[in-house]
Parts: structure tokens; sequence; C-alpha cells
């Protein structure tokens, strides 16, 4: 499949080289292709810059929002929270038009420390603001509920452990968890959890996620569903 994954931080990278490395015809999509290749600093999460792991992810291309959106078949957005919107709308609504629109960004705010705070909470979500900005779409919310390496290699962590999806449309979440079971996850441990304004519990979860990360130092760890 060509799919365009929106964002060149360590999320992004993380899911463009596993998706190239199961056979996707992948592109990471920035909004200044050369900027983005000559930084030489690290970026705000410390992330080291985007030209050394392009070198060693070679099969994945660089490219603007609008030609990145234009490639992929499915689009993933890998953006900060701050900026999502910003993303898609120089992807464009034309090239996300009829298209699944994986959504994994979250509404943090870090500028008063850990934990960060939810800038969108209770009433409302990111995901379901995607939607409405962009009716067209398909827009499934998931993976955003765990550390970047868990997403892509649900082994690392032992035993059973669960993710979540929420979208409005059947169809888009079927081929949601098609790739998500070619990351490694099993069919019974992916919970639909209905339409899209259930983005707001997965979203929620944040402030439980990095209060954990602060108690367990560690970013290692996911949420398990045990029932009779």
């Amino acid at each position: 499949m060509k799919i365009a994954v929106l964002g060149t931080g360590m999320v992004g990278r993380a899911l463009a080289g596993r998706l190239s490395g199961l056979g996707h015809d992948v592109v990471i999509g920035t909004r200044d292709v050369q900027q983005t290749l000559t930084r030489t600093e690290p970026d705000s999460m410390g992330t080291p810059p985007y030209s050394g792991w392009q070198k060693d992810n070679a099969t994945v291309r660089l490219a603007t929002f609008p030609d990145a959106g234009t490639h992929g078949e499915l689009v993933i957005n890998a953006t900060s929270g701050v900026n999502a919107m910003a993303a898609l709308e120089a992807t464009g609504s034309e090239n996300l038009a009829g298209k699944v629109l994986v959504d994994l960004a979250l509404p943090l705010d870090f500028s008063g420390g850990m934990p960060p705070r939810l800038t969108i909470a209770n009433t409302d979500s990111l995901g379901e603001q995607v939607q409405r900005a962009f009716p067209d779409a398909l827009v499934v919310k998931t993976l955003n509920t765990m550390f970047k390496d868990i997403m892509v290699d649900p082994a690392r962590l032992p035993g059973h452990h669960n993710i979540f999806i929420a979208g409005n449309d059947t169809g888009a979440k079927e081929t949601v968890t098609t790739l998500l079971t070619e990351f490694g996850w099993q069919q019974e441990t992916i919970i639909d959890l209905g339409s899209i304004q259930s983005a707001r519990a997965t979203e929620m979860y944040m402030q439980m996620y990095f209060n954990l990360v602060g108690v367990l130092d560690t970013f290692e760890f996911n949420i398990a569903i045990v029932r009779a």
C-alpha cells in the first residue's frame, strides 16, 4: 500500500520505518523538505536530526505535506497535537478526501512541565476536531495510548495487552485493524470503542499515562484489559 506518514519526529520515523520494512511504499511528509534535511540540532523532544535517520532508511522518501498526501492511499497523522491541524491543512482536504486518516496526534501542552496538560478534553477531542475539519476523510483514532516502540512492535511487552480504535466508518476501522495486525497486534487485543467521539477517552488517558511514566520511570508499558 502507498502510505503517507505526516511528521518527521520520533513517532513518524518509527511508523515509517516499520511500514517500509513490511513492504509498504512509504513517504514522510514535512513542511519544508530542505529545511528538514539540513537541520543539525535535535528537535524539541530531543530527537536527533532527520538526515541521519534518512541515511539508514533510504527506502522512505521525504516529501512536502501536499506531495505526501497525493502519494498516500492511507495517511497517518503522526504530528504533534499543536501542529496537527496546520499539517493536515497543508496536506490538503482534496488529498485526504475518501482516504483512511489514522490520527495519533495528542492535544498536549508541555509548557508547565510533566505531566503535560490536555488542551482539549471532556466535551471534545482532537480526533473529533480533525474529523469535523476534514469531513470527507475517514478518521480513525488509534496508537495514541502507548510509546512509539510498542506501537509498531507489541511483542516488546510480555503477555496480553490492548490497543484501541475509534472512528465513524466501519470499513476504515477494518483497514486499520489489518494494519495493526501487520505490526503484530493480535485481533483479540484490538478493542473497537465505537465512534470518533470515543477519542475523548483515549486522549484523556494521557494524564494517567504520563503520571505512570513518572512513577514507573519507563515508557515500556501498556494497558491490559482483564475481563471474566
